[in-house]
C-alpha cells in the first residue's frame, strides 16, 4: 500500500503552431521550444505523462504510481479516466469536433471526448466557436467544405475571464486567438478538424484534416440547447460548482484564508491553481503551491486544507 499525501505533478509540454508563450512566462512551465501550446496537467497517456516533484515518490510517474483504489472506487474504467490541460491558444484552433465513446472506441480504440473549458484569460474581443448556426444540414456542410466556406456556418461568442463552456462529444467548437484555458476532458485525443484555415505545419503542408468521420459524428444542437450547455444542461449548479456530468465534476474554489476538502475514498481530486499562491495541509505537512501549479490528491487521503489570501483553484473529480 503506497503512502498518501498531495503530489505535485511535473507536467507533459507541447508544442502546436497555434501556441504562445505565456505558459513559460507567467505560469512557471519550463519547455525547449517557443510555441507552448498546452501544459498537460493531469495525464496519464503513452503520449504525455506526469512525473511526481516531491516526497517520497518524486520521480515516479504518475502511472507507475497509481492503483485502481487511489483513482477512487467510483470508477470502474481500464484506463486513467481524466486529461486535464492549460491551453495558451496565440492563435486560432481548428475547428473540431469529438466523438461519442461508441464512434471512437470502434474507430479508433480510444474513448471520446467530452470536456470542459475554463476561460483563465481573454484579450478584449476573444471569441470562441461553440456550435452552429441555425439552418444547419449534412447538405449544407457538405457544400461548405467543397467551397471553402465552412467559417459561415459557425456560431461564435465573445468571452471573458472566468467563463465556462461545457462541450460535449459531437459540437462543432474552437477555441479563438488570445486566449488561455484550463480544460476538463476525458483521457482521450481523438480530434476530427473539420477546417485549419489553410495553415501549414511544421512541415510545411496544411495539417491533416478528418471531413468524413467529423460529418459522422457532428450533432446539430438547437441554440436552447447551446445556452444550456454552458451548465451542463442543469440549473442547479453553484457558482463554486462549474460542471458535473457522468465523466467528471468541476468546482472552482476561490481561497481567501482556510478552505477545508475531504478527499474520500470515492475519488481522486486534481487541484490546479490558476492564480495566486499559497499551501497545501496535510496533517504536520505543508506544502507550496503558486499560479499554474496541480497537486493530484489521491483517493481516500482524507482532509486537506487550502491557505492562501489570493489563490483560484480547478478542483476536478470523477
Amino acid at each position: 500500500m503506497k503512502n498518501l499525501y498531495p503530489l505535485k505533478l511535473k507536467p507533459a509540454v507541447k508544442e502546436i503552431i497555434w501556441g504562445g508563450d505565456r505558459l513559460k512566462t507567467d505560469y512557471g512551465k519550463s519547455a525547449p521550444f517557443e510555441k507552448l501550446a498546452e501544459s498537460w496537467e493531469l495525464t496519464v497517456r503513452p503520449d504525455g505523462m506526469n512525473v511526481i516533484e516531491n516526497g517520497e515518490y518524486a520521480g515516479m510517474t504518475l502511472g507507475d504510481y497509481l492503483a485502481p483504489e487511489l483513482i477512487g472506487k467510483g470508477y470502474s474504467g481500464d484506463r486513467f479516466p481524466l486529461l486535464i490541460k492549460f491551453i495558451d491558444a496565440r492563435d486560432k484552433l481548428s475547428i473540431q469536433v469529438h466523438p461519442s465513446d461508441e464512434y471512437a472506441l470502434k474507430n479508433e480504440g480510444e474513448y471520446g471526448k467530452t470536456e470542459m473549458w475554463y476561460i483563465v484569460e481573454a484579450e478584449e474581443g476573444a471569441e470562441l466557436v461553440f456550435g452552429l448556426n441555425d439552418g444547419y444540414s449534412k447538405k449544407a456542410f457538405d457544400r461548405a467544405v467543397e467551397n471553402g466556406t465552412v467559417e459561415s456556418l459557425l456560431r461564435r461568442v465573445k468571452v471573458k475571464p472566468g467563463d465556462v463552456y461545457f462541450i460535449p462529444s459531437g459540437l462543432v467548437h474552437a477555441i479563438g486567438a488570445g486566449i488561455l484555458i484550463c480544460e476538463i476532458q476525458q483521457n482521450s485525443n481523438v480530434t476530427y478538424r473539420v477546417y485549419d484555415y489553410n495553415r501549414p505545419g511544421k512541415d510545411g503542408k496544411p495539417r491533416e484534416l478528418h471531413v468524413a468521420k467529423a460529418r459522422e459524428v457532428i450533432v446539430d444542437y438547437s441554440p436552447a440547447q447551446l445556452e444550456t450547455l454552458r451548465f451542463s444542461g442543469r440549473a442547479d449548479l453553484t457558482p463554486d460548482l462549474l460542471a458535473t456530468c457522468d465523466k467528471f465534476t468541476v468546482h472552482k474554489y476561490e481561497v481567501s484564508g482556510e478552505l477545508s476538502l475531504d478527499v474520500t475514498e470515492r475519488s481522486f481530486v486534481s487541484l490546479t491553481f490558476v492564480s495566486g499562491d499559497g499551501e497545501i495541509i496535510f496533517g504536520k505537512d505543508s506544502y507550496k503551491f503558486a499560479k499554474g501549479d496541480t497537486y493530484f490528491l489521491p483517493a481516500g487521503l482524507g482532509e486537506v486544507k487550502l491557505s492562501s489570501g489570493n489563490a483560484v483553484c480547478i478542483a476536478s473529480e470523477i
